[in-house]
């Protein structure tokens, strides 16, 4: 009798970490992705931002984080001073200065919440208006 509940243990055990697997939301096990920036990627502007932001699917670590805005000499021309949204911590920016006709590549690096490093690049082209 003892050998018989000692298999019923064990197979309960067994059920509730399998469906504590399923419980288990997606979200825990993703990394971060940018889902928005702006300017927007590959978008063609007339007008310099004062900053470049970026927006991730979830909260990134405030450590570790990078972003940058590169012309097309591969010259850094952000203000270096990246900063994290206190309120959604989701959202990262850069100030620039007036950004003459160009095209920009932004380069990102953050921690998502699961502490993989996740990095990306997107472009955007300043343009003289017309």
């Amino acid at each position: 009798m003892t050998r018989f509940r000692n298999i019923i243990s064990l197979n309960l055990v067994l059920f509730l970490a399998f469906i504590s697997m399923l419980i288990v939301p997606l979200t825990a096990l993703s990394h971060a992705v940018m889902v928005e920036s702006e300017p927007k990627k590959d978008s063609v502007i007339t007008k310099s931002p004062r900053q470049v932001d970026v927006w991730f699917n979830e909260q990134v670590r405030s450590a570790h984080k990078a972003l940058a805005v590169i012309n097309s000499a591969g010259e850094r021309v952000d203000n270096k001073d990246i900063k994290q949204e206190v309120f959604d911590p989701s959202h990262i920016y850069i100030t620039t200065p007036k950004l003459p006709p160009d095209t920009y590549t932004v380069r990102y690096r953050v921690m998502s919440a699961d502490t993989h490093i996740i990095s990306g690049r997107f472009n955007f082209t300043i343009e003289e208006p017309n």
